[in-house]
């Protein structure tokens, strides 16, 4: 059995503190009374709670104003607002031919953002690291924001990250992603640094503003070149030992699948083989280039057949990927995610009619309405919540935009 912490008085201030940030983030003026019922928290706590957050800056107390013409009695209530731009928060989604960066106010409302393709080749970790910097301050820029105003920083990387924030570099890939990020970053410019697990990310973003939102028991499956995924258990992030809880390298082994490609590597890999045969199809129109998945499920859509061969392929690997996590850690819902969510919700019918083959615990299917900005939606997210629970030992900047 795990050694229970005390409930020192200093931790229940950091969790009160943390718990009241959570609920005014998403909240506009509040009442002390409000506070209390979201958060379980005593009427003295409250008041205490909210004066000492208003004292460091992450709270304003808004002046009480009856409503006009009305009569009241008595004290009207006192009412709080987050301040928004007591600080920002970056989330980055760090990949191996781009990087992208998206500054955050308190409220999780985008500022500004970054993305820029990078041309790995054979450069070290420093170079790595330049470009990231960069990317980063690209986004501080367009938000007209000061370095100094960010209070946290959270990476998503594809490769397993364990519960300490270390990528586990036991493939060669994944030791891309073993870059030195934080203490660079931290030298440099003074920032937190959060790593983690690019689908994980997915999962947190996709669970705060997607398809999963509200829902405890999720999988989200980034499924745009290789596929990956993260867990979300009784509301709850699942790691594993090593940061792999989520890794889909079993499909290997899995009839019917054999690898870990996604539906836009899948699509454009089987549209370049009809291409090379006589087959007649309208994504010959396509060939001066290369046959992208849009194009393929653009081409399905008028009624194409060789690109609804293709879909009905996609279709049916999806369902088994989908069978096995379903029988494994049998969620409510599995979502899709992605840059190729956006096209991929013509899938859902074909893969929820064939899934009871697969699987005697079949789970609801959505795609992500988030696209490409899943991960960085998610790093935004865990970036707040470490904000939120260490709220007592920050230090704001004087903000230099104020709401």
């Amino acid at each position: 059995m795990p050694e229970l912490v005390p409930a020192t008085p200093q931790l229940l201030r950091r969790v009160s503190a943390g718990a009241v940030l959570d609920f005014m983030r998403a909240s506009a003026a509040v009442t002390v009374t409000d506070v209390m019922a979201a958060t379980g928290l005593t009427r003295a706590t409250t008041i205490a709670v909210c004066e000492d957050l208003v004292r460091r800056g992450w709270l304003r107390e808004l002046e009480n104003q009856r409503e006009f013409g009305g009569y009241q009695k008595g004290r009207p209530a006192r009412r709080f607002e987050l301040n928004g731009r007591a600080g920002v928060v970056l989330g980055m989604d760090i990949g191996y031919s781009k990087v992208t960066a998206v500054v955050s106010d308190l409220r999780g409302r985008t500022l500004g953002r970054s993305s820029r393709p990078f041309q790995a080749g054979d450069v070290g970790s420093r170079e790595r690291i330049a470009f990231i910097d960069a990317v980063a301050m690209a986004a501080l820029s367009s938000a007209g924001t000061d370095p100094q105003q960010v209070l946290a920083v959270c990476a998503g990387v594809a490769a397993p990250v364990d519960r300490h924030g270390e990528v586990v570099a036991t493939q060669e890939f994944w030791g891309l992603f073993d870059l030195g990020l934080r203490p660079a970053l931290k030298a440099a410019r003074g920032w937190t640094v959060l790593l983690e697990n690019d689908a994980n990310l997915a999962a947190l973003g996709d669970r705060w503003q997607g398809a999963a939102a509200g829902i405890d028991d999720v999988v989200v499956i980034l499924a745009s070149e290789r596929l990956g995924s993260g867990i979300v258990e009784g509301g709850r992030l699942v790691h594993g030992t090593r940061g792999s809880a989520g890794e889909l390298a079993y499909l290997n082994l899995v009839e019917g699948v054999g690898d870990t490609y996604g539906i836009a590597h899948l699509a454009r890999t089987w549209a370049a083989e009809a291409l090379a045969t006589t087959a007649p199809t309208a994504l010959r129109e396509f060939q001066h280039g290369r046959v992208e998945a849009e194009q393929v499920f653009a081409a399905a859509a008028q009624g194409d057949a060789v690109a609804l061969g293709i879909l009905e392929r996609l279709a049916d690997r999806m369902a088994r990927v989908v069978g096995t996590v379903a029988t494994m850690l049998n969620p409510e819902l599995v979502v899709i995610g992605g840059g190729v969510a956006d096209s991929a919700g013509v899938l859902l019918a074909p893969i929820s009619e064939r899934l009871a083959g697969f699987t005697a615990t079949p789970a609801r299917v959505a795609v992500s309405p988030l696209g490409d900005s899943i991960v960085t939606v998610g790093a935004v997210r865990c970036a707040l919540d470490y904000v939120e629970r260490n709220s007592l030992d920050l230090v704001l900047a004087t903000p230099v935009v104020t709401e």
